[in-house]
């Protein structure tokens, strides 16, 4: 199909042309030996059965569409939440033009992220000359503050060591011994994308504050530590601020990107936007104590926190909810000792009133839910609160603990009585 350089015609246009519906036509008939439409429909409305269902969720050793995202996923959005910080994944271009255009398309905002380009050479003899020379270029080229390390399926398969390649990169002068290089390894075919947001959280903690614990001590800088774990809803990290603003609270983010995923359009780029600054991780083992917002993602930092900061983390729920919401506020009260101010109050009285006047559109009805394991709980939480009903609830991230620690949620509620809760599945 020839183009006319005066009409270029992308995609769509292209592909709607007489010409091009011709061939696509003539390459079916001829050449795939397809089935035919009755064929096609029969095939279709059998997997729409109760037999398919059966057989389909009897499969163990695989999952053909899983509700998930590979480790590094998770671990970019969690460097992007601190200042001056530029992710950088260990592997190939491909993997992080996939990261990028996945946050590009969520947050409509342009995301900063490097590779060091691995290659067939690099699979083979390691990618340690790759890493020298992407560790030099993105300092000089981007000017971070930080450069948080993460790594693809791989160099994981081959065996890299980010420590010892960063320890060398440092010894031959590529990057300054002091410059802030805090990595974590997070292989795409272990976990998901909230595995990778909490291994490369865990590694940055670690990489600031374990070999200086000596003057630290819970509680003497009078703040509560927040940690949203892979949240990509910028409005929740706002709505968690204004709630504890007015409480009085002093409070520190523990990874915020809502600057640098939301920046305003005015005609000036902001490669680097808000988050949570170096000093800021550094003082955080002297909070009260650190909030969990998504415990069930978050299993390597709270132990890390509790074991090294000396944390007695709550447990909380997400606060998603009435009740939980009201948890998660009580308990900052708690702990800093602020009272609940009357303009929370207000707010909470118009969230009963609302779910009053939706209970004749929700209540009974039916829904089935998929999604992360903290956010599909909360999201449960709420229906349930409604008067609505879930049938069929899916994490594919989830684990055994979370099923059960769901299963009671419903049990708990007349709505719950019929729900499914499947972990693994797709």
């Amino acid at each position: 199909m020839s183009q006319d350089v005066e009409n270029i015609k992308p995609c769509y246009p292209l592909f709607r042309g007489e010409e091009y519906r011709e061939n696509l036509a003539n390459k079916k008939a001829l050449y795939e030996d397809a089935h035919d439409a009755e064929r096609v429909k029969q095939v279709f409305e059998w997997t729409t059965s109760e037999e398919y269902k059966e057989l389909n969720f009897q499969r163990e050793a695989l999952t053909i569409n899983p509700a998930k995202a590979c480790q590094p996923l998770g671990a970019v959005l969690c460097a992007l939440g601190f200042e001056k910080t530029l992710p950088y994944v260990h592997g190939s271009q491909g993997c992080v033009a996939y990261f990028r255009t996945y946050f590009n398309r969520h947050f409509k905002e342009p995301v900063a992220c490097v590779s060091d380009s691995m290659t067939e050479d690099a699979a083979v003899f390691g990618g340690q000359k790759n890493m020298f020379a992407g560790l030099e270029n993105a300092r000089s080229l981007y000017k971070p503050e930080m450069i948080a390390v993460s790594t693809t399926c791989m160099a994981e398969v081959i065996g890299d060591d980010l420590n010892a390649f960063i320890a060398n990169a440092k010894k031959n002068g590529h990057v300054p011994q002091d410059f802030a290089t805090p990595f974590a390894h997070t292989p795409s075919f272990v976990g998901s994308h909230v595995t990778g947001w909490d291994n490369m959280f865990e590694g940055i903690l670690r990489y600031f504050t374990l070999n200086d614990m000596a003057d630290k001590k819970p509680g003497s800088n009078g703040k509560l530590n927040v940690v949203p774990g892979f949240e990509t809803y910028l409005g929740n990290f706002r709505v968690i601020k204004r709630m504890l603003a007015e409480m009085g609270v002093d409070y520190t983010f523990l990874s915020d990107p809502e600057e640098v995923l939301d920046t305003p359009a005015d005609g000036q780029y902001r490669m680097y936007a808000g988050g949570t600054t170096i000093d800021q991780v550094k003082d955080s083992p002297n909070a009260i104590n650190t909030l969990l917002l998504q415990p069930w993602q978050l299993e390597k930092t709270a132990k890390y926190v509790e074991g090294t900061w000396g944390h007695t983390i709550p447990e909380l729920p997400i606060p998603m909810g009435l009740e939980w919401t009201d948890q998660f506020l009580m308990t900052v009260s708690e702990l800093t000792g602020k009272p609940i101010p009357p303009s929370l109050e207000k707010e909470r009285g118009r969230l009963v009133d609302m779910m009053t006047d939706s209970h004749t559109w929700l209540h009974g009805k039916t829904f089935a839910l998929w999604g992360d394991p903290d956010f599909v709980m909360g999201l449960t939480k709420i229906l349930l609160e409604l008067g609505a009903e879930p049938t069929h609830i899916l994490a594919h991230n989830g684990n055994k603990r979370w099923r059960k620690a769901l299963l009671k949620v419903l049990e708990a509620s007349p709505y719950g009585k019929k729900a499914e809760v499947h972990i693994g599945r797709d």
